[in-house]
Parts: structure tokens; C-alpha cells; sequence
């Protein structure tokens, strides 16, 4: 079943960001997921949003974004992403609807 990773990410150290997003996709592309959106501006249509980038992926299934995420490529490349900024970060299953 599909699902879906999101973050939502404060910025606090920008050079650190950087190299962290240098390397970020050279990472990602040898996995399974698939880059769906991402944006420094998003445009609130409610609530407050205190964040300053939306990221939206897909994987084919939980255990294709685990092994991404726990990968050693992308740990080695997180001490970047950790340093440059604060990460709120969830797994969404796709919906599952009845059938007709």
C-alpha cells in the first residue's frame, strides 16, 4: 500500500541546509520514492504556520520509505539536514476506500 512522507521543516542554520539539499537528491533517487512536492512558500489557507519548507514524497510501501530513511547514505547526509533544522516529519498510509 502506498504511503506518504511529509516534513515540515524550520530552517535555523542555512549553510548547513544547503549541503544537506546538495546531497539530498543524489540520495533519494536510488530508492523507491518519488518526489511529489516541495515548496519554501506554501500557501496557508488556514491556521498558523510557523515553518519555512513543506515536503511531500511517496513510497510504494512503508518498507521502501524505512529502508530510505535508515539508510547509511541518508543518515550520513541527516547530520547536515539535523544541524540546518528542526524536521516535523509523518508517515501517511494511503486511504483505503470501500469498494462498490
Amino acid at each position: 500500500m502506498t504511503v506518504y512522507f511529509t516534513a515540515q521543516v524550520k530552517i535555523k542554520n542555512r549553510e548547513a541546509y544547503d549541503r544537506y539539499t546538495a546531497k539530498f537528491m543524489d540520495v533519494f533517487s536510488k530508492f523507491k520514492g518519488t518526489m511529489l512536492a516541495a515548496d519554501f512558500n506554501p500557501k496557508v489557507l488556514a491556521g498558523d504556520w510557523n515553518r519555512d519548507r513543506l515536503i511531500l514524497m511517496s513510497f510504494p510501501d512503508e518498507a521502501s520509505l524505512m529502508e530510505w530513511l535508515t539508510s547509511d547514505e541518508y543518515k550520513e547526509i541527516g547530520k547536515d539536514r539535523d544541524e540546518g533544522a528542526d524536521m516535523l516529519a509523518l508517515l501517511v498510509p494511503e486511504l483505503e476506500l470501500p469498494q462498490s
